[in-house]
């Protein structure tokens, strides 16, 4: 605990912990990379996690299963439909997101065994469908069957963990604009998900992002496509709202 809060303090002194202005639109992490960077995630010709929409593309499209479906024989319009998500499962009532309810409509609809959380398949086809969504702006939360995950989700968020005793809100609230590691930190909005890092050389989806941060803290780590993780993923969407789709974003 006393190594732990030395390191917080000595995080402390170097960062001027900076906070968001409480009510102040939220900013893309887009705006915290470098123009080489910035100018990858603008071309499509160039934007390397554009091979992974593609990709989705041609999953989506392909028919599969004991049910011989594709998901484009249930779905021709995906405009909007990464909008709707974390939500409810209308058929189980649980809490789910695109990756999740993919598996569901894989296993449910086309009687195919789901693709695995983080693989190229899943991250192909969220990359696809959350693409078709380019553009529009993420709305507020308004369901009020969400709020107890919103809430938790924000606990999450808030919560110091691990052994460097470090919130989300450590980082991404009270030291944006400053540079760890020869990062700058941003807000850590999830607008650009699945995202394509430099770092990785591969897309990768939100919730491998957040167990990067939890190993970072030295907390333990929760299972890919848990229901902390998209109840976390639900505040972050909320957090981020009125900030446009970016998928797929380049990040450092």
């Amino acid at each position: 605990m006393l190594l732990s809060t030395l390191w917080r303090l000595g995080l402390s002194g170097l960062f001027s912990l900076a906070s968001c202005t409480a009510g102040a639109a939220p900013v893309s992490g887009y705006a915290f990379q470098s123009a080489d960077t910035q100018a990858l995630q603008d071309d499509p010709f160039m934007n390397p996690g554009m091979l992974w929409v593609d990709a989705g593309k041609a999953l989506f499209n392909t028919k599969a299963g004991a049910a011989n479906k594709a998901c484009s024989d249930c779905h021709q319009t995906l405009e909007g439909t990464a909008d709707k998500f974390p939500r409810l499962n209308p058929r189980t009532g649980a809490l789910v997101n695109l990756t999740t309810q993919i598996q569901l409509c894989q296993l449910d609809q086309q009687q195919a065994t789901p693709v695995a959380y983080e693989s190229q398949a899943a991250l192909a086809l969220t990359s696809y469908v959350g693409h078709a969504s380019f553009g529009r702006k993420w709305q507020p939360v308004t369901d009020p069957a969400l709020a107890t995950y919103l809430q938790r989700g924000a606990a999450y968020f808030s919560r110091r963990k691990g052994q460097l005793d470090l919130a989300c809100g450590d980082c991404h609230v009270r030291s944006v604009g400053k540079l760890l590691r020869g990062d700058m930190i941003s807000e850590g909005h999830s607008n650009g998900y699945p995202i394509y890092r430099l770092e990785w050389q591969s897309a990768g989806s939100l919730h491998r992002r957040l167990r990067s941060c939890d190993i970072g803290v030295r907390a333990e780590p929760r299972a890919l496509g848990s229901q902390a993780y998209i109840e976390v993923e639900l505040y972050l969407r909320q957090r981020a709202a009125g900030l446009s789709n970016e998928t797929p974003a380049v990040r450092r």
